[in-house]
């Protein structure tokens, strides 16, 4: 059997984040996968109809353009294209405008009106300073290079959602911000809500919500196309079951959740470790339906049709009710929904003339209820005719989702709730989370700084945390 410098297992983003970082050093590396197919959440299948393509888990990538580690690399010459809609997201209200997340935090501010120069204030500062604080928030806890503007940042991102939300005047400001925070999947009033409201903001104003072309399928193909590129070695259709199946290597990364580590054999950990990943907590699960549609989805406001992502849970108040009750295990009959019509930007995605559409809701841990009923009541409630629309669905539950994706573990996909506690500590208390407490092994997987999404920055900071430690750069 070939000897590596490493092994990665898994082919989520931060899987070949890690591979790439370590093969642009010149090591030897494997990735294995469990499943016939590379890409983790990034995978794109027809789950409904033939010709309608529909993104599995992740499809709108706000923090794809914006990591700092996926920014430099030539992911155009392998492939990869993105549209930018015109609007980032949208959230309509039954009572009022809708709300628009702009390519520009001018044209937010604008379209908020009294209350948008308490938006700009608010995410200015974030666009002004976003490459300096980009890799601070974006990684493990550490001195940053900028202390004064991460300290700003830090003194706004701690905050509850809702002391935030609670200073706009406007309903449109207020339920903007609530469909931002809610990005987080806990409650609005936990602590630290709003640093994902202010990075997505700010984010969105500054590189858009882009929409890979081809499906987030794309992404990964791009990723893996480098990565071979440069010598790298991919192995799919491998389940590990037991390390010792592995071929010989120097270091094992492992782009998996604290539930499959502790699953896995032949891998020793310190009882104290074995006690935090024990210990870790997950987060709510979602619900997920993907539909093949005769048409666009007839919004009463037709600009929806032109936003990457439509929110769709009125008001800030509503919006703040059911993502408690979620968090409290009880089922929410008006959930907050994300939607996305990715095929209105890239015809790729289905037959002339016809769309596919993208939803899911938050839910209880591991529930197995159905919220296709809930899901449809909520887009029907904002474009009236669209279950007309509907030539055939295909859902997910949390329980099929794990099956699916075992890292999405009772239907989380943020590996581990990202609350104030375990925002940074996960999956456990230590300055570099990407070791475990066996000297030649790492996880590299969302349940590690900086959590949840397509950006690669846990696979990235685990490999810099392994050539530090075992192949003298610095």
């Amino acid at each position: 059997m070939s000897k590596f410098d490493a092994v990665i297992v898994g082919s989520g983003p931060n899987g070949l984040a890690a591979a790439i970082t370590l093969q642009q050093h010149g090591l030897a590396t494997l990735i294995v996968e469990g499943d016939g197919q590379i890409g983790g959440g990034m995978r794109t299948k027809e789950l409904t109809l033939p010709g309608f393509k529909h993104d599995v888990c992740s499809a709108i990538h706000p923090m794809a353009m914006a990591s700092p580690f996926l920014r430099k690399l030539p992911l155009a010459d392998h492939g990869l294209g993105f549209v930018k809609p015109k609007y980032a997201a949208a959230h309509p209200l039954d009572s009022a405008d809708t709300a628009f997340l702009h390519n520009s935090v001018e044209e937010t501010a604008h379209g908020l009106g009294i209350d948008g120069k308490r938006y700009e204030r608010l995410i200015r500062p974030v666009l002004k300073d976003w490459d300096a604080l980009a890799d601070a928030i974006m990684g493990p806890l550490r001195f940053p290079k900028k202390p004064i503007d991460l300290a700003a940042f830090g003194l706004r991102a701690l905050q509850p959602a809702t002391w935030i939300a609670e200073r706009f005047q406007t309903p449109q400001a207020a339920a903007l911000w609530a469909g931002m925070a809610a990005h987080g999947i806990q409650p609005l009033s936990n602590w630290s809500t709003s640093a994902i409201a202010l990075v997505l903001s700010a984010v969105g104003n500054s590189f858009g919500w882009p929409v890979p072309v081809g499906g987030s399928q794309s992404i990964a193909n791009g990723l893996s196309s480098y990565y071979q590129s440069i010598g790298g070695k991919i192995q799919v259709s491998t389940w590990v079951e037991d390390i010792a199946s592995l071929p010989h290597h120097k270091v094992l990364i492992l782009d998996l959740t604290p539930k499959q580590l502790l699953a896995l054999k032949g891998l020793q950990f310190a009882e104290g470790y074995k006690r935090q990943l024990q210990n870790f907590r997950q987060g709510m699960g979602v619900f997920k339906i993907d539909w093949a549609l005769s048409e666009k989805t007839p919004f009463l406001d037709l600009r929806c049709q032109e936003a990457s992502t439509v929110h769709l849970g009125n008001t800030y108040a509503e919006i703040a009710a059911a993502e408690k009750a979620s968090h409290l295990r009880k089922k929410v009959e008006k959930p907050f929904v994300l939607f996305a019509q990715q095929s209105a930007f890239d015809e790729s995605r289905a037959p002339a003339g016809q769309h596919t559409g993208w939803a899911y809701c938050h839910v209880p841990n591991g529930s197995i209820d159905d919220y296709t009923e809930q899901i449809e009541n909520q887009v029907e409630r904002f474009a009236p005719g669209f279950r007309d629309t509907i030539l055939a669905k295909h859902t997910y539950n949390t329980a099929e989702l794990e099956h699916y994706n075992p890292n999405y573990v009772g239907g989380d996909i943020n590996g581990g709730i990202m609350d104030i506690w375990q925002l940074y500590t996960r999956p456990v208390r230590s300055l570099t989370p990407y070791r475990t407490s066996i000297k030649d092994v790492y996880i590299c997987s969302s349940s590690t700084p900086p959590g949840g999404g397509v950006h690669g920055m846990s696979g990235y900071h685990a490999a810099k945390t392994v050539l530090a430690d075992h192949f003298g750069f610095k």
